[in-house]
């Protein structure tokens, strides 16, 4: 398929030297989110705070609904992306650092000083993205080589936390915000990035991120926005209980769930090759189906403690993020005009980790408490395939919708907003 020509900065023109600041920035980007996600639920167990993990997984999502105002607002129009990414990621990490005092003093504290660090975080997903589709001349190429490394990040920081055995404890929200302030720092040495749309006079629509909106013309466009939406809320469910099913066979936490970004590094870097063979409609469809198959697994194997089931279950994750996410980021940015590809990602991000995993964290979390409760060890395990099962189901109904309704348009004209000037688009091979 045609690859799309950006225009980029001049610091572009030197590649290698671009493409080593955007891997190791997607390095500690995942890093970050990596070192405490994944075993957030088992310390919330430790600490008896177990009725409440599906609250605490709704808290990013929360933060994601807000971040595509902000980065329409600041990112596309009033200051460097990679200035704005600098200030988020340090205000950020000095949040997590608060975590220990916060968890002694109850539910409602840890909550909260996780849900500021929510709020400085989600909108780094965006910006990272914009950031490196910025500077980048051939995005189906060098994005994939690039986002790798931010599964190598998310890999070490889980590796480092099951080495030192520290998965149940609040080690982890520490070493997350130490990278998160590291992150910060070092995005001062990022190439400079613009906003698009500077010096653009704007109505309130506009400055929240309407432009964007645009992109809903295309009929495609609408199915691809449902079906990241649905797809997210079984995906809420991974997010929340894979680590408490790892975690009740009693092996470890972060080390195992590493497994799934293991994979996602060989299905990244054997994209490009993918999207020339599938083509958009069917890398996100073998996505979807990849998420069926790891629910079926879980519920599978998790009654009779069949080890491998899980693990490859886990293993599927590389083909579930990355032939969906990583394709869904690569399309949206198609789809938008240069002026609108900060608020078309923050779109992305609102409709996936805020609504999609916001609405999928509460209604699983409801589910888990009525199927499996605080049920733990062997007595918890003859619980799950219920829980799994019906996550397998949901998500091959919206496997099926989305064949039946979508059309790859992803080499049509861009999506222009009122009030921009269309430009011609350059391809080339």
């Amino acid at each position: 398929m045609n690859t799309l020509e950006y225009e980029t900065p001049a610091a572009a023109r030197n590649v290698p030297v671009i493409m080593t600041l955007l891997s190791v920035m997607m390095f500690l980007e995942f890093f970050v989110w990596g070192a405490w996600y994944v075993t957030m639920s088992t310390f919330m167990t430790e600490a008896s705070m177990t009725s409440k993990i599906g609250l605490a997984y709704m808290l990013c999502p929360i933060a994601a609904i807000i971040s595509p105002f902000f980065l329409g607002m600041v990112a596309d129009r009033f200051f460097a992306s990679e200035k704005v990414l600098a200030v988020l990621m340090i205000v950020g990490g000095a949040a997590m650092f608060l975590v220990p005092g916060a968890a002694k003093q109850g539910t409602g504290a840890f909550l909260g000083v996780i849900l500021i660090h929510a709020m400085c975080y989600m909108p780094t997903l965006g910006l990272t993205n914009t950031i490196a589709f910025a500077n980048m001349t051939n995005q189906e190429k060098q994005f994939p080589l690039v986002r790798v490394f931010g599964t190598l990040g998310w890999i070490v920081a889980g590796l480092m936390i099951s080495f030192m055995h520290v998965d149940k404890t609040a080690t982890p929200f520490l070493l997350a915000g130490g990278a998160a302030i590291a992150m910060g720092l070092f995005s001062f040495a990022l190439p400079h990035t613009p906003p698009p749309a500077k010096g653009k006079k704007a109505s309130v629509g506009e400055i929240l991120g309407a432009d964007a909106l645009a992109l809903f013309r295309s009929p495609s466009f609408v199915v691809f926005a449902i079906a990241s939406f649905l797809i997210c809320i079984p995906l809420a469910a991974y997010y929340s209980y894979a680590g408490r099913l790892v975690n009740d066979l009693g092996k470890p936490v972060a080390g195992t769930m590493a497994i799934g970004q293991a994979a996602e590094v060989v299905f990244m870097l054997l994209m490009p090759l993918f999207f020339a063979k599938l083509g958009v409609k069917w890398m996100l469809a073998l996505g979807m189906l990849s998420w069926v198959a790891r629910y079926a697994l879980f519920a599978a194997g998790a009654p009779h403690a069949i080890f491998w089931m899980i693990i490859l279950g886990i293993a599927l994750h590389g083909m579930c993020y990355d032939f969906f996410f990583v394709t869904g980021f690569i399309y949206t940015d198609q789809r938008a005009s240069k002026e609108i590809r900060g608020q078309a990602q923050g779109l992305l991000v609102l409709i996936t980790q805020g609504l999609g995993l916001g609405i999928g964290a509460y209604l699983t979390g409801e589910y888990f408490n009525r199927t499996v409760g605080a049920a733990t060890g062997t007595a918890a395990l003859s619980l799950y395939p219920k829980f799994w099962w019906v996550c397998a189901a949901f998500a091959l109904a919206v496997l099926i919708i989305f064949v039946a309704f979508f059309r790859d348009d992803s080499k049509e004209p861009v999506a222009e907003p009122r009030g921009f000037a269309a430009e011609p688009m350059q391809t080339a091979g």
